[in-house]
């Protein structure tokens, strides 16, 4: 009998987990559209977005290092950075330490947009949902998504 409790409980869990994984997902998938419609505006590539994480996450990276993390050929790479930093997006200087290498950075309103507004842009639905709960209904939340994360970070 309880074996058989055990087992239920067992397919409990799982169903309960799947529910649970169903709606993070929604609820990252809810966080992301306003990041995701204002990055749409930017009419990007696929490869220039992928150039543009890179050089966001790593200030001064060589032409030759975006290449070999993007498995693309430097002529390639070469043209994406001409293209985005013709549009703005990027500026290339020499390296202070090979005047010969060039680094790209982001742009100062690239910086300024991963700064201030990704963040604001990636908080405000959930901001938005929070302002329409009651106070005791916010409490809740935080302490339930406190203790999963204690509770994830354990195993």
């Amino acid at each position: 009998m309880n074996a058989r409790r055990q087992r239920k409980s067992g397919a409990e869990f799982a169903a309960q987990a799947e529910r649970m994984e169903r709606d993070l997902g929604a609820i990252r998938h809810s966080m992301r559209k306003p990041l995701e419609a204002e990055v749409a505006q930017g009419d990007l590539t696929v490869p220039q977005k992928a150039v543009m994480h890179l050089v966001v996450r790593h200030h001064g990276i060589s032409l030759k290092d975006l290449s070999r993390q993007l498995s693309l050929a430097h002529s390639t790479m070469s043209g994406i950075v001409d293209r985005l930093e013709k549009r703005g997006l990027i500026e290339r200087r020499s390296s202070q330490h090979d005047g010969r290498v060039s680094c790209i950075y982001p742009s100062p309103d690239v910086a300024n947009f991963v700064r201030d507004r990704i963040p604001a842009l990636a908080r405000g639905p959930l901001q938005v949902a929070m302002q329409r709960a009651t106070a005791a209904e916010r409490d809740m939340i935080e302490s339930a998504l406190r203790r999963l994360r204690e509770l994830l970070e354990e195993a």
